[in-house]
């Protein structure tokens, strides 16, 4: 029986003018991440398990991709007492039957690899690194399993002028994509003093994980989920009014001061941001930087600020985020040293330019000659001919076989291909091209000589 072929739901298949175009997304970004003075490295696909547990939340551990050891996996599991197996936390089990698992992010690799190799490096170290990412979650618009990630970031200085770097980057990238965006900031610091002055700072990672999910369900889910994950009515009704402040930067921040005069974390949250959207006022940032008390980000190593970014005329989720992680290196042996970095989405980048119809025509073209097989001695002639042109810098191709020209028209038009050049025993005698364009059907003879 013939298998009918297919691939997992929440991967894609991209074929040439797809890859032409995610190519464009790709050089875009890194021409501008080395404009900045960042440096490409790559990581390996899976990474140990222990390296990938726990940096996530409890989410992203439900959604990492775990590899079953080799061999039988499931021997140990399969010796436990039942008292033990039924006791054994989700984490614990996996860990006994998969040793790796494919990454869930680049953020999390990335500081594993700074301290691996933290002897070969020159801090502040900036990095780039433009890789696939894996996640097990609900296929959907927008939503991958797999998916690239163009991933920018600084470690080793505090300094929020790398915050300053991150928008001035991400307002240049877009700029140049032509997209429309609104670069939403928070700072993890205010929403650990929000969760203080309501009474559990004991709940601050059930707080971020809740309200991070305000502009996709309401502010009415994000209240019942609060209550779901044991936060008190009280501690509710002083979360509500943050969630709905609106004004300025410059007045939201006041606001928020009031709010958390009791917390002196949410204090040092406030003076960053102030500090942060001074510095972008004075780099004379194009794009809308909007002060967003609503935007979370759940994963539980950001510490400081916390960025995402939204297309305003496209419905997609966030196409950009990222934020400041004091101490991620230090669950690998390199404590006290400070990151912080931004990643752009290059397949919801893709959906957005596709659906704005916003690729540039040159930018998502292939060949532009086909130089029409006529058999004969003319194979010589346009074989020196396509290299001069691909020497000067077009992409030209020559039909393989000598077919009927009807035959290799139809290629061409199929193909987008805008130019045909034959060169039969009259060109060649005066070394010449006869190129046509077969959108017009105009047709021009030149010789070699004036084009080269």
């Amino acid at each position: 029986m013939t298998q009918k072929p297919s691939i997992p739901k929440g991967t894609r298949d991209f074929g040439p003018s797809e890859m032409a175009g995610r190519d464009y997304i790709f050089d875009t970004v890194r021409s501008v991440f080395r404009k900045y003075g960042y440096s490409p490295i790559e990581t390996p696909a899976m990474e140990n398990l222990s390296t990938l547990l726990g940096k996530y939340g409890e989410e992203g551990d439900r959604l990492l991709f775990k590899i079953l050891n080799s061999g039988d996996a499931f021997k140990d599991i399969r010796q436990l007492p039942s008292a033990e197996l039924s006791e054994a936390g989700s984490n614990a089990l996996a860990l006994r039957v998969c040793e790796k698992g494919l990454r869930y992010d680049l953020t999390v690799p990335f500081a594993r690899f700074v301290v691996q190799h933290r002897n070969e490096l020159t801090f502040p170290f900036k990095r780039y690194q433009i890789q696939p990412v894996w996640r097990a979650d609900r296929p959907q618009k927008g939503r991958y399993r797999e998916f690239y990630q163009c991933d920018v970031d600084v470690i080793g200085s505090r300094s929020l002028l790398n915050e300053l770097e991150l928008v001035q980057i991400t307002d240049e990238v877009f700029r140049t994509l032509g997209i429309r965006v609104r670069i939403q900031i928070n700072n993890r610091k205010v929403l650990a003093g929000l969760a203080e002055v309501s009474g559990q700072p004991d709940k601050l990672t059930d707080i971020t994980v809740a309200i991070d999910k305000i502009e996709k369900t309401g502010i009415d889910a994000v209240k019942a989920e609060l209550a779901e994950r044991g936060v008190l009515p009280e501690s509710i009704a002083r979360i509500e009014p943050v969630l709905s402040l609106s004004g300025t930067n410059s007045s939201k921040i006041a606001e928020m001061r009031k709010l958390l005069a009791g917390s002196a974390i949410g204090q040092i949250g406030l003076d960053e941001l102030e500090e942060l959207f001074g510095l972008i006022t004075s780099a004379g940032i194009a794009t809308e930087v909007e002060f967003s008390l609503s935007l979370a980000r759940g994963l539980n190593y950001y510490t400081g600020a916390i960025f995402e970014v939204k297309a305003l005329d496209f419905a997609i989720g966030s196409i950009c985020g990222g934020g400041r992680y004091d101490d991620l290196t230090g669950i690998f042996g390199l404590p006290d040293t400070s990151g912080v970095g931004i990643s752009f989405g290059a397949d919801r980048i893709y959906d957005v330019l596709t659906g704005l119809d916003k690729f540039p025509k040159e930018a998502v073209r292939g060949t532009e000659y086909l130089f029409a097989n006529m058999g004969g001695s003319s194979l010589e002639y346009i074989l020196s001919a396509a290299a001069k042109f691909r020497a000067a810098g077009h992409a030209a191709e020559i039909y393989p076989e000598p077919v009927k020209l009807r035959k290799q028209f139809e290629y061409a038009d199929k193909k987008g291909i805008k130019y045909v050049i034959l060169a039969g025993d009259d060109e060649i005698a005066c070394q010449e091209l006869s190129i046509k364009d077969i959108q017009n059907g105009e047709q021009r003879k030149v010789k070699i000589s004036d084009i080269f």
